[in-house]
């Protein structure tokens, strides 16, 4: 029988999903004018709704933004953001209240990339359309986040994340960098990339994934001592990735590991149509329905 279809595109690791990714924020106010106002984001209207923490619900993925000292994510965060024009617009709506911040944005050919308040760095791409989609189907969500990682680690982070997450992890070259990329869910991924750069101390931001084997990935970095907090019976978290010959550390994230038996796995996330205003309501257009993206 003759071969039709490249079967191993369909694989997925053990990693399922990257879920949320959290920094501390000072300023819940800014923080919404941002997140909401500029990205177009959704606020979680059932959890964390008071005044300490905001939820920012991005497709199927989420911002989490508990107040306190800023973080910030040694890397970027990728968004897929629908609407390019609209978003510029948004962004630049807010851009006199957000003055005596960090607050920036830039248009790129394919992207546009905004800083929050505290100079966390988003990347907002357009939804892939036709044949071979950059980020698959996903519409609006967080397809990934890439972290600056030191000269040199790039292949001992892949070799981490396929020996010891279990989850398919390559190096590609990016103009002469080289870059690390772990799948963490459906098109979704993280990925290191080489700097010579200096890059500030770990400050505690973290990053959220599910795991279908939950124990395997536990066991292992148990025996490193690697395990950093034994959080409940459906999560633990880890900082250092290693090179699993030596245990040298290459790169610290916080990484909030959960089972799919969590509670709080494929939870269903309201995402808004932020095109919707009070000047020009169109009835039943309240909830993004996001693009057709066909085979």
């Amino acid at each position: 029988m003759e071969k039709r279809f490249d079967r191993s595109t369909e694989d997925l690791g053990n990693v399922v999903s990257l879920e949320h990714v959290n920094t501390r924020i000072p300023d819940q106010r800014l923080a919404t004018l941002f997140y909401m106002s500029g990205l177009g984001l959704t606020r979680d209207p059932f959890l964390m709704t008071g005044v300490d923490n905001m939820w920012a619900n991005v497709g199927r993925s989420q911002f989490h933004l508990p107040t306190g000292e800023p973080q910030v994510v040694r890397g970027v965060t990728g968004l897929v953001v629908p609407g390019r024009e609209a978003l510029l617009k948004r962004l630049a709506a807010v851009r006199e209240p957000l003055k005596d911040t960090l607050f920036a944005f830039k248009e790129h050919d394919d992207h546009v990339e905004a800083v929050s308040p505290w100079g966390n760095r988003i990347r907002c791409h357009e939804p892939s359309l036709g044949p071979a989609p950059r980020f698959g189907r996903i519409g609006l969500g967080m397809p990934y986040v890439e972290l600056f990682a030191p000269v040199g680690t790039a292949p001992a982070i892949a070799r981490f994340y396929r020996e010891i997450m279990a989850t398919p992890a390559h190096v590609a070259d990016d103009g002469g960098v080289p870059r690390a990329i772990a799948s963490v869910g459906p098109d979704q991924s993280l990925i290191f990339r080489e700097t010579e750069e200096p890059q500030p101390e770990f400050d505690g931001h973290h990053v959220q994934i599910y795991l279908h084997d939950f124990s395997g990935p536990y066991q292992r970095l148990l025996e490193r001592g690697l395990i950093s907090q034994e959080d409940d019976q459906h999560q633990y978290r880890f900082i250092d990735i290693v090179d699993v010959e030596t245990n040298r550390v290459l790169f610290g994230i916080e990484h909030e590991v959960r089972s799919m038996r969590h509670p709080l796995y494929a939870r269903l996330l309201v995402n808004r149509n932020p095109a919707q205003t009070n000047r020009d309501y169109m009835p039943d257009h309240d909830t993004w329905r996001g693009p057709y993206i066909p085979e």
